[in-house]
């Protein structure tokens, strides 16, 4: 009888065994399908000239588990704030941090996530000219009339290289952001001082990859250039400011200025000061460490910042400094020293972002983590093949279908609206070129980037796919804080 009950026993637990491992089978290829659901898989390429075409999971709105799409977001003031909350109303932007999540705060007071367009301006072809007229008749109709299109698909503010001036004399302006390029135009200095022939062609066309923070002439830039914002140091309108675009922080600038540079150089001269100041008297180029590299470029950055700052400051202590726009992915997105310096002067960190088809979190926090303030994408898209366009130039994604880049849109966004330092993303940008305009920018004048085709004729797949993320972005928020 014993013998019979151990036998029975040893049944029935062989018996929930089997039926344990069933039922985790099930539970895993439900979880497994549903992780499947929840993700696309979009195929893209670098560029034309890429042959191979690659997969990539990406997260769409209507597969967000447990997010419901029928509802929208709060109502929002006339600055695209959402009125749902109210704190200090200063006049002007801001950044606040709430709880554990970074906002900007609008001029009534209200939590404002930044979602902009940049280069919302017009070609200078005959053709888009032609186009202008007979579409809008004016430029100021022009900007009155898209500006409400804009926010129609949850919009709610304009990137760097916008028209300001037409957003200014609307009587329905939209936020806007200023670019002064101090560091740009002192290249056309740098560009003469050396016969008007590079010795190394380098990235933004910049000497030996090298901004020239250290010159003394560059401080006349500085202040000649940033004098400019005092146009616009009292418009509750305006964000804030960038200063230049995409400069060459490169991680070997210290190695650089000690072998490339002449030795009369004030730019060689100030960096032999400083590494004999760290190092000693007789330290040599090959002296240099890892660490001091990582310290250099902590003290170049600073260098620059300490200067623009200051003049912006002078002329206006209103407005929102966002930064320089770093780009560099294994340079200055990746160092610690660079982002602790930026966090010292920058009110937000603007970021170009071209380098992942979905932000890592890991990279993005420390964006945060590391200089203690907010970031924003100031550029990212994606360019369809479908656009007739060749496509090749320019750093964004290839995918085969309007459609497909609405899809990297939401992806691309949910990422960052889940990250809780990011207050913001531009889309790069309104406009495709006129490709048979030979004076427009090389890089962008055959690559579908805008939202709307060179006449002014729009990818609506797109735009569906911008609004419905745009339109539903306070509850995403709550939803991934939740």
């Amino acid at each position: 009888m014993v013998k019979q009950a151990k036998m029975f026993t040893s049944m029935i637990s062989n018996s929930l065994n089997k039926i344990a491992v069933v039922c985790l089978a099930v539970l895993t290829l439900a979880a497994t399908h549903a992780g499947a659901q929840e993700y696309r898989q979009v195929e893209t390429r670098k560029n034309a000239t890429v042959k191979e075409w690659k997969s990539y999971p990406t997260r769409t709105l209507d597969r967000l588990p447990k997010f419901r799409l029928r509802k929208t977001d709060p109502a929002t003031d006339e600055y695209g704030g959402w009125t749902n909350a109210t704190y200090e109303a200063t006049g002007f932007f801001r950044t606040q941090k709430i709880g554990d999540r970074w906002w900007l705060i609008d001029p009534a007071g209200h939590p404002y996530f930044f979602k902009g367009v940049a280069v919302f301006s017009i070609g200078h072809s005959d053709r888009q000219k032609k186009a202008l007229e007979d579409k809008y008749g004016t430029r100021d109709k022009w900007a009155a009339e898209e500006m409400d299109h804009l926010r129609s698909l949850g919009f709610n503010g304009l990137g760097a290289w916008s028209s300001v001036e037409e957003v200014r004399r609307s009587e329905k302006p939209m936020p806007y952001t200023v670019i002064v390029s101090p560091m740009g135009r002192y290249k056309g200095v740098h560009i003469r001082r050396f016969g008007g022939k590079y010795l190394q062609h380098g990235w933004q066309n910049y000497r030996f990859d090298l901004a020239m923070v250290f010159d003394p002439e560059f401080d006349k830039f500085v202040e000649s250039e940033l004098k400019k914002v005092e146009t616009y140091k009292d418009d509750p309108w305006l964000v804030g400011y960038f200063t230049d675009n995409e400069i060459p922080w490169v991680n070997d600038a210290l190695d650089r200025h000690l072998t490339l540079l002449a030795h009369d150089e004030p730019a060689y001269l100030a960096v032999r000061k400083w590494f004999e100041e760290r190092k000693g008297k007789k330290a040599r180029v090959e002296d240099i460490t890892q660490e001091d590299r990582e310290a250099f470029s902590a003290f170049y950055l600073e260098t620059y910042l300490s200067k623009v700052t200051a003049a912006l400051r002078k002329y206006d202590t209103n407005h929102l400094y966002l930064g320089c726009r770093f780009n560099q992915w294994r340079e200055e997105l990746h160092n610690k020293a660079m982002f602790e310096v930026a966090g010292r002067y920058m009110d937000v960190i603007s970021v170009n972002h071209y380098q992942r088809w979905t932000p890592d979190m890991e990279e993005i926090t420390n964006f945060g983590k590391w200089s203690g303030k907010p970031f924003m994408v100031t550029e990212f898209y994606t360019k369809g093949e479908d656009s007739d366009l060749p496509n090749v130039t320019g750093a964004g994604w290839n995918v085969h279908t309007q459609a497909e880049r609405g899809w990297f849109y939401q992806n691309f966004c949910l990422q960052l609206l889940e990250s809780k330092c990011c207050v913001g993303w531009h889309w790069f940008k309104y406009m495709d070129n006129d490709p048979e305009d030979k004076h427009s920018d090389p890089s962008n004048r055959d690559s579908n980037k805008g939202m709307v085709k060179w006449n002014f004729e729009p990818y609506p797949p797109l735009l569906d796919a911008m609004k419905q993320l745009n339109d539903r972005t306070c509850r995403l928020i709550k939803y991934f804080d939740e």
